[in-house]
């Protein structure tokens, strides 16, 4: 037999001498990595904050862009093209208060004297304008400057931003805007960056107008050495450089080309490192856990235990999935009770779930049966609203043309068919009050009327509404003035219903009595008509009823004026009341609310004449309505485009110059409230009055063309007046 050449080692020592080798090629492999991964995350660090700083340099130059704009707009102000700067001092004035941070407006000459400065009253004389370079700058460059940091007449720091222009005389003069560092801080304040990150914003000549951190005590001081070593470099770039309190820090800055200020992005380079540190310690612990583990397991693990364990092992992971448990028998008495534990676990386990299911089942089916009803009930009164608001914008489309086709025949002055012109009035009238009823009734039973409460001059709306009665008699007592808290609209709707009813009941005449008594104030409205019977007097305000009526039904309605007369009587905490002594006696309503204080008195505002040539784009899929209200328009001297969907609107808007639109919102291509955005993008800054005209009514339909950049919102049918009124500027 020949000898054995070389060491002989135990199984015990190889198993460990081959996890040592085998574990080597992967502690070069990782240590390698992660330099790799340490040099690729600063890189990936440096382009994150370099694009942190691009994006706040945008954000900065579109809160000057805002400005400048902002500016731009002021300045074709009516008293300022006119001349008037005490006018226009009060203008400014009123603009600055509404922009955050705006300390306020100047207007300067060519040599820095102040012409209109709104911090301080306009006869209080101005001082000479501060920084004089971005002023001159204005001037020679004729467009927006923003000029530099600094610290003003009352001591605070800002910066300005300027728009030169011309005054009526041929002067050349720049507008600023004073505004506080504050602004830029705000902008800073929006980004999610870490706690210990510093943002800095500096000027033109390296002022620091904001900081992330520390802002009021660094405001207007210059950058730290470094960091100027650092920009230096080009209009961009990233570095190593040191804070003003000398913390070292990984910094990413950029230049803005168009306004010449600077963004610096800083992050300290200790919590940077920090994460690479830690996975490098990670590394290293698992490395060697994992080695000793594997040491540990050759030294003591046998085969035959091995495959004992791993039959627990799928037991166990059968008893969490809720699968049967297996588990075969074993000769080691522990591994024989570890598997009889596992099998009587699995058979507690089953009686659990078997009891957890029906408990489930049980709750299952009430919770399905609750949002069965719920659901049905959500959908009863979706179907409701939705059947509501189709049914008025299908109500009131018919009647757009037939209201622009009488407005369009009184216009002709044709005085042949001028009585049957009335008549179609009256019932065009007629059919739109029970349209609006019906939905104010609806609105009234979901809870959904809503009131604007303000102090109103009750008299006065006596006096409009009364003055807006046609057909009948009407005699008015009243005061000066009466005032009351209420929603002026639906208070004229609770007047105009109770001169409807006495219209309909009352023989043509009807007395309107407003008065004062004690806290209250007391309107009445009387009849000498039908009267009512002490059965009617029991339900005269019930939804849909009516008195008795001959099959001509030659009064009409619904039954729903006075419903809803006394639901808005109520939600303005007063309560209306009905007499009448018999038939044939006429009829009284009595409306009490509370007295309130007078209104602050405001100056009237002067009407706007509709100038004439007015360019005008009217929309709408329906011809006969189009094709009416255009031949209206035109007849007052309106220039009219007319386009039936929205992709001729957009061609049409292309083509010419539009001053204002009428637009319905149910077009076949594109929905109204969409066309009125892609035409607001069309016009950029240029003025352009948008109009909704629809069928559709309802609180939210305002709102929503109100959000969609709407001017105004009218619902159809509408009358001359209503256009004239809705196009005047």
């Amino acid at each position: 037999m020949q000898a054995r050449r070389g060491i002989t080692l135990s199984l015990r020592h190889l198993l460990i001498l081959l996890t040592a080798i085998g574990f080597l090629p992967l502690a070069l492999l990782g240590t390698w990595g992660l330099k790799a991964a340490g040099d690729v995350r600063q890189r990936e660090q440096d382009r994150s904050m370099l694009e942190l700083a691009r994006a706040l340099s945008s954000a900065v130059d579109a809160e000057h862009d805002g400005a400048a704009a902002a500016l731009a707009g002021i300045a074709h102000s009516p008293a300022l093209k006119a001349g008037d700067l005490r006018a226009f001092h009060e203008v400014a004035r009123q603009q600055a208060a509404a922009q955050a941070e705006w300390l306020g407006i100047t207007l300067a000459d060519e040599q820095g004297r102040l012409l209109v400065r709104t911090m301080a009253p306009f006869d209080v004389p101005p001082p000479t304008a501060v920084d004089l370079p971005s002023l001159r700058q204005a001037i020679a460059a004729h467009g927006p400057v923003v000029g530099n940091l600094v610290r003003g007449h009352s001591g605070r720091y800002a910066f300005p931003v300027r728009v030169p222009i011309n005054l009526p005389d041929g002067q050349r003069c720049v507008l600023s805007a004073v505004i506080e560092p504050g602004r830029i801080v705000n902008v800073i304040g929006r980004q999610r960056v870490p706690e210990d990150w510093i943002i800095a914003v500096t000027d033109g000549v390296g002022n620091r107008v904001a900081r992330s951190r520390e802002h009021e005590r660094y405001v207007g001081g210059a950058p730290s050495v470094a960091l100027q070593r650092l920009m230096h470099g080009g209009p961009e770039g990233t570095g190593d450089s040191k804070t003003i309190d000398g913390t070292e820090v990984r910094t990413a800055y950029t230049t803005s080309s168009r306004w010449g200020w600077t963004v610096v992005v800083s992050a300290p380079t200790e919590s940077l490192r920090y994460p690479l540190m830690q996975g490098a310690v990670v590394y290293a612990a698992g490395l060697a856990l994992s080695l000793a583990t594997c040491i540990v397991l050759a030294s003591i693990l046998a085969r035959r235990i091995v495959r004992r364990i791993d039959r627990l092992v799928r037991g166990a992971a059968a008893l969490g999935a809720g699968a049967p448990v297996s588990v075969g028998p074993s000769r080691i008495r522990e591994i024989e009770q570890m598997g009889q534990a596992l099998a009587a676990a699995a058979q507690q386990r089953d009686r659990h779930e078997r009891e957890r299911s029906e408990l489930l089942a049980s709750l299952e089916r009430a919770i399905a049966s609750q949002e069965e009803a719920l659901a049905e009930a959500r959908e009863a009164g979706q179907a409701k609203d939705e059947f509501l608001a189709v049914l008025g914008h299908e109500l009131r489309n018919p009647l757009s043309p037939i209201v622009a086709s009488l407005d369009l025949m009184d216009l002709r002055g044709d005085p042949g068919a001028q009585r049957e012109r009335a008549v179609m009035r009256r019932q065009v009238s007629h059919l739109k009050r029970l349209v609006d009823d019906l939905l104010d009734v609806s609105r009234i039973a979901s809870g959904k009327l809503t009131l604007e409460l303000h102090p109103v001059d009750l008299a006065e709306i006596a006096r409009q509404s009364v003055a807006a009665v046609a057909g009948m008699r009407v005699t008015l007592e009243t005061p000066e003035s009466l005032w009351v808290r209420g929603d002026d609209s639906r208070l004229a709707q609770v007047l105009g219903n109770l001169l409807s009813n006495a219209a309909r009941f009352g023989g043509g005449e009807a007395a309107v009595t407003l008065r004062s008594e004690g806290q209250n104030a007391r309107l009445t409205v009387s009849d000498r008509g039908v009267g009512m019977s002490p059965e009617l007097l029991a339900r005269v305000f019930e939804p849909f009823y009516q008195a008795p009526q001959q099959l001509a039904r030659r009064t009409g309605g619904l039954g729903l004026g006075l419903a809803i007369v006394r639901k808005i009587v109520e939600l303005h905490g007063g309560h209306v009341s009905a007499h009448s002594t018999g038939l044939g006696q006429g009829s009284t309503f009595d409306v009490v609310l509370p007295l309130a204080s007078p209104a602050a008195t405001a100056p009237a505002a002067a009407g706007t004449p509709l100038a004439s040539g007015l360019r005008v784009l009217l929309v709408d899929d329906n011809e006969d309505a189009a094709r009416a209200s255009a031949l209206m328009l035109r007849h007052i001297g309106l220039d009219v485009r007319v386009a039936h969907t929205a992709h001729d609107a957009l061609a049409t808007y292309g083509e010419h110059t539009i001053d204002a639109a009428l637009l319905d919102i149910g077009l076949p291509d594109m929905d109204g409230y969409a066309l009125a955005s892609a035409l607001r993008s069309a016009a950029g800054g240029r003025a352009l009055r948008l109009v909704a005209l629809t069928g559709y009514g309802q609180k939210s339909d305002v709102e929503r063309a109100t959000a969609a950049g709407f001017d105004l919102h009218l619902t159809k049918p509408a009358s001359l007046d209503d256009l004239r009124r809705a196009l005047a500027a």
